[in-house]
Formats: structure tokens, C-alpha cells, sequence
């Protein structure tokens, strides 16, 4: 674990990413500090939508999020872009943010093929048009 932010990151968290990077079996992981560790809270099968997505972040404790964007761009290509998503609602306790904003980028370095970053601290920052707009 890094000595700044004492924070360790579970291998399950890596070996879940992988898969949805490698073999897409996953439309999304959602990831919580857990006893000074990140682990998987949770994850999307490849059928999920992005409204179950978000439907999965707590309304107001932290979490972080990947999740796996397919589109089509206007020459009509099939992409996909994974997002690394920093869920940290103004209703959440002011520990909670902090810890989760220390640890960020340490956990995001262990997620090798992330595209995109988004901070979100209500719905509205991370709503599917943004999404879409970042990913093109």
C-alpha cells in the first residue's frame, strides 16, 4: 500500500478490470474503500444500461466506477471507451470525500486502459449526453 494514502487495493479489483477490458464480460464495476481498501462493490452484467449504472452509485456515500461505453461515431464505427468514474455526491461526509479524493489516482494507475476520467458530485455531472459527448 502507498504510505500517502495507506491505501490497498484489492486483487479482485484488477482481475475484474481486466476482464472487462479483455473480454467484456462486464458493462460496468463499481469500486468502494473498504477498511483502508478499494474492493468491488459490484458488477454489471454486459446486458446493463448506463441507467443501471447509475442507478447503482449511493445517492450519497463515495464510490468509484468503470464503466464500458460502446457508441457509434458519425462514419458509422462501432467504439467503446472506458470510463473511470469518481462518484463524490455534496451529500456525502466530508471524510469520506477526502479519502476517496487521496486515493484516486493510486487506484486509477493500478487500472491500466482507462480513457476517460469524470468527476461527478451530483447525477447531472455524469448524465449520458456528457458521457457521450466525452467518449466521441
Amino acid at each position: 500500500a502507498n504510505a500517502a494514502s495507506g491505501m490497498a487495493v484489492d486483487d479482485e479489483c484488477k482481475l475484474k478490470f481486466l476482464e472487462l477490458k479483455a473480454k467484456r464480460n462486464y458493462r460496468f464495476i463499481v469500486f468502494k474503500i473498504q477498511e483502508q481498501q478499494v474492493v468491488v462493490e459490484k458488477v454489471g452484467s454486459p446486458q446493463e444500461t448506463y441507467e443501471d449504472f447509475t442507478a447503482a452509485l449511493p445517492a450519497d456515500e463515495c464510490r468509484y466506477a468503470v464503466f464500458d461505453f460502446d457508441f457509434t461515431t458519425d462514419e458509422n464505427c462501432q467504439k467503446s471507451k472506458i470510463f473511470f468514474i469518481a462518484w463524490s455526491p455534496d451529500t456525502s461526509r466530508v471524510r469520506s470525500k477526502m479519502v476517496y479524493a487521496s486515493s484516486k489516482d493510486r487506484f486509477k494507475r493500478e487500472l491500466d486502459g482507462i480513457q476517460v476520467e469524470l468527476q461527478a458530485t451530483d447525477p447531472s455531472e455524469m448524465s449520458f449526453d456528457i458521457i457521450k459527448a466525452r467518449a466521441i
